[in-house]
C-alpha cells in the first residue's frame, strides 16, 4: 500500500474566535474552500488536503502551543512554486501574521524553498516549495540536516 496523502489535518486552538479570523484569511489564500463553519469547527479542503480548527474544551481555554510538547510539531503545506512561497510571505505580512523566517532555502531536500510561521496560538505553520519530487526522485537519499530548529 501506498498513501495518497494526508485527507486532513485538525488543530485545538486556543484561541478559538482569534484562530479562526486568522484561518479565514489564510486557508482561502493558498485555495482552501471553506466547508465547515460553526460554533466549534472551521474546515477547509483545497489541493488534496483538508486543514480544520476546533474549539478545545473549556479547561483548556486560552492554553498556548508548545512546539516541543508531544503531539503536533508543525504543519506545512506544498506550494506549487517559489514565487507561491513569496506570494503567501507578503500576504502574511499584510495581516500581521507572526514570521519565524522569512523564504529562505533549506537543505531538508534539493531546491527547498519555504517560510515558516505562526498562528494566533504559536503553531507553527510553514509553506515550501520543493521541485520535482523532492526526495521521493532519490528514495535512497538522506538529508544529514536536522529538524530540530524548525
Amino acid at each position: 500500500m501506498e498513501v495518497n496523502g494526508v485527507a486532513h489535518t485538525f488543530i485545538t486552538a486556543g484561541d478559538f474566535e482569534a484562530s479562526v479570523a486568522f484561518y479565514r484569511k489564510l486557508l482561502p489564500f493558498l485555495g482552501m474552500r471553506e466547508v465547515a463553519d460553526s460554533p466549534d469547527t472551521y474546515y477547509c479542503v483545497g489541493g488534496r488536503t483538508g486543514f480544520g480548527i476546533r474549539r478545545p474544551d473549556p479547561e483548556h481555554a486560552g492554553a498556548r502551543f508548545v512546539q516541543f510538547r508531544v503531539g503536533l510539531h508543525h504543519h506545512c503545506w506544498r506550494a506549487r512554486s517559489r514565487e507561491d512561497v513569496d506570494d503567501l510571505h507578503a500576504f502574511l505580512l499584510q495581516i500581521g501574521a507572526k514570521i519565524v523566517h522569512p523564504p529562505q532555502d533549506e537543505p531538508w531536500a534539493p531546491g527547498y524553498y519555504a517560510v515558516l510561521f505562526e498562528d494566533p496560538d504559536g503553531v507553527r505553520l510553514e509553506l515550501n516549495h520543493v521541485p520535482g519530487r523532492g526526495l521521493f526522485d532519490t528514495a535512497t537519499q538522506r538529508v544529514g540536516a536536522s529538524l530540530d530548529d524548525r
